[in-house]
C-alpha cells in the first residue's frame, strides 16, 4: 500500500470514528415539548423562515416579526412565553391535542426545530447524546425507527 493510500484510509477512519451514530440511530418525537421548553433561550430563525412562518399565519412579515419575534444581538428568535413547563416557544400549543404539546407553525417551524435532536453537539460522542436525552429531557431520543445516517447528515449539516 503506497502512502497517498494509507493517508486516505486514515482519513477514512478518522470521519467514521467521528460518526459514532453510522448505523443511524433510533428517533420518534413523542410530541412531549421539552425540546420547546426550558430556560430562557432562543429559537433562531432566518428571513426565508420568517416569510414562510407569516405566510402560514396569514400575515405580512413586518407584523410577524412585530408580534411573533424579538432581536437579539446574534438574530432574530421567536419570542417565549413563561408557563409551568418553563419558557415555551409562543407556537407551542398545550391545548389543541389533550396530553400533547404541538407546534403550530409545524409545517414552517425554523431549522432549530427541524433538525432537533441531530444537531451537530449532540452528535459529538454517544456521550453527548445521552446528555442531551437526559437534559432535555427527549423521551424520543433512542426510541422509534432507526433514522440512517445520511438523514442524520442532512440534518446535522443543515444548521440554523
Amino acid at each position: 500500500m503506497n502512502r497517498i493510500n494509507l493517508i486516505s484510509e486514515e482519513i477514512e477512519l478518522s470521519s467514521s470514528s467521528k460518526e459514532w451514530y453510522r448505523n443511524g440511530l433510533g428517533f420518534q418525537c413523542t410530541q412531549c415539548g421539552n425540546c420547546c421548553t426550558g430556560p430562557p433561550g432562543a429559537v433562531w430563525f432566518n428571513d426565508q423562515e420568517a416569510r414562510e412562518m407569516a405566510a402560514e399565519l396569514g400575515m405580512e412579515v413586518d407584523d410577524f416579526m412585530n408580534t411573533w419575534a424579538r432581536r437579539l444581538r446574534d438574530g432574530w428568535s421567536l419570542k417565549e412565553t413563561l408557563t409551568s413547563h418553563g419558557w415555551d416557544c409562543v407556537f407551542l400549543d398545550r391545548e389543541k391535542v389533550p396530553g400533547k404539546a404541538v407546534c403550530r407553525l409545524y409545517g414552517s417551524r425554523p431549522k432549530q426545530c427541524r433538525t432537533w435532536p441531530f444537531w451537530p453537539e449532540n452528535l459529538e460522542s454517544p456521550q453527548a447524546w445521552e446528555a442531551a436525552k437526559r437534559e432535555t429531557p427527549c423521551p424520543g431520543m433512542g426510541q422509534g425507527p432507526l433514522i440512517p445516517i445520511e438523514d442524520i447528515r442532512i440534518s446535522r449539516d443543515d444548521q440554523f
